[in-house]
């Protein structure tokens, strides 16, 4: 860029993207607010977008977060949740893509879980991990039968401890569930009982019900993916944004960002088919907003959600480009029969965009010996 060039701060009740830079020496540096995809590898960046990519907002939806999108390919329908301030009991949201346009509609297990924050589909069955709602529901992994509508609990402690927040959840091609457990649910009060437990990443197994801790080395461990050949996992820290803990502080609920926090995705070596991690290194600082939700493609490239949009990287963290939203993107699925259409939740808005990037189903084992 040159000189002189200038980019904002962001905050909490600001925030300035790239495209936002002022960059009075090049005029046409003011077209990139504009257009809804920013190409940084024009070899690898183009290749992604295809011949005619093509970026919708879909659903204006309530100034709040909404999370948890997860593609039932059965019904062809996407499921996500809304996260309102208040923790009371709010029906989930759910997109018909039989339609032409697709509609959208609202749909409640039975029984209810409240504040979704991940979903994953395993085994014929949607996982959601959740905040729940105080009192009574606490923070857990859920299972939906989307045919019966019914949930069951499948965790929600650990041995007697309360979990935070389980925000973000992936499985691999072994059955194992992976889930992110930082302290949001805290900071906003959708629960009234003081982190227990450090901000941390856990492996569920889904044939024993055992629970072990896989990370506790990031500040709050958010989105998480695990790479299509099932060789290595990808978790996001959003610690950018943080609040308090300490419980004898009154009034002190709420949410800061820190320009200087972390907002970093690191990748891990995935050992003994899941029991543990390793080689932990970042590899993408966001540029824009925090790295929320995480999904892998096909081809080993990553897709967060980041602020006004989605960032994506290849499996190294190289840069290949954003597409850009009117609205904070939390998370993201691929829906479709190819699995090439990709849809973003988030705060006041749902969207779409059609490319050439293929989405996975889920990980694949990279060993024949049975866990």
């Amino acid at each position: 860029m040159p000189y002189p060039f200038f980019r904002d701060s962001s905050t909490t009740d600001a925030d300035f993207s790239f495209a936002e830079t002022s960059v009075p020496g090049d005029k046409s540096f003011t077209d990139l607010a504009s257009v809804s995809f920013l190409v940084f590898d024009h070899e690898h960046g183009v290749d992604v977008l295809g011949s005619e990519p093509e970026y919708e907002y879909m659903f204006n939806l309530g100034n709040y977060p909404h999370e948890a999108p997860v593609y039932v390919a059965s019904q062809n329908k996407l499921y996500f949740s809304q996260l309102p301030p208040s923790t009371s009991s709010t029906p989930q949201l759910v997109v018909d893509l039989n339609k032409t346009p697709p509609t959208l509609g609202e749909f409640q297990s039975d029984p209810p879980v409240n504040n979704l924050n991940g979903a994953t589909f395993h085994n014929g069955k949607v996982i959601w991990g959740a905040t729940g709602a105080a009192p009574m529901e606490h923070p857990g992994l859920y299972s939906l039968d989307p045919t019966t509508n019914r949930s069951i609990i499948l965790a929600n402690n650990y041995y007697g401890y309360d979990f935070n927040t389980i925000d973000d959840v992936v499985t691999d091609g072994y059955g194992n569930i992976f889930f992110t457990d930082p302290h949001y649910g805290w900071f906003t009060r959708k629960t009234d009982i003081a982190p227990q437990l450090p901000a941390s990443t856990y492996r569920f197994h889904w044939k024993t019900g055992q629970i072990t801790i896989l990370d506790d080395t990031l500040l709050q461990p958010n989105g998480i993916a695990i790479s299509p050949d099932g060789r290595s996992m990808y978790i996001s820290d959003t610690g950018a944004r943080t609040g308090t803990i300490d419980p004898t502080l009154a009034n002190t609920a709420g949410i800061k960002f820190y320009q200087t926090g972390p907002r970093v995705v690191y990748k891990y070596d995935i050992i003994d088919q899941g029991r543990a991690l390793g080689n932990r290194r970042p590899i993408f600082q966001a540029p824009d907003g925090i790295p929320d939700g995480l999904k892998c493609a096909a081809n080993g490239f990553v897709v967060t959600a980041a602020g006004r949009g989605v960032d994506v990287i290849d499996s190294h963290g190289s840069y290949l480009l954003r597409v850009q939203t009117n609205f904070t993107v939390q998370n993201i699925a691929w829906t479709g029969a190819d699995l090439k259409e990709m849809w973003m939740v988030g705060t006041g808005g749902a969207a779409r965009v059609r490319w050439n990037l293929t989405g996975i189903d889920r990980p694949r084992p990279f060993s024949t010996t049975e866990d």
